[in-house]
């Protein structure tokens, strides 16, 4: 199993994880940022945890963002 962390307050909506990662993320229609598929809210900070078979594109997901606000990791 894989924990994703996303810092969503700090997106710029640039859609590279939506890009790479469509499964796990999409954009909001309100404000233009990304968001986790299937994840919780703890006072902004957005966690899911996947199946190990995401952890690939996530990884890439998270390399690609350029504020580096996604975080995966094998749980």
């Amino acid at each position: 199993m894989i924990r994703i962390t996303h810092y969503r307050e700090k997106c710029i909506g640039c859609y590279y994880c939506v890009d790479i990662a469509p499964t796990r993320w999409e954009i909001d229609e309100v404000d233009g940022k990304s968001l986790l598929i299937e994840a919780s809210n703890k006072k902004g900070i957005y966690i899911a945890k996947v199946p190990d078979f995401e952890y690939d594109e996530n990884i890439q997901a998270a390399n690609a963002c350029p504020v580096g606000i996604i975080k995966v990791e094998k749980i």
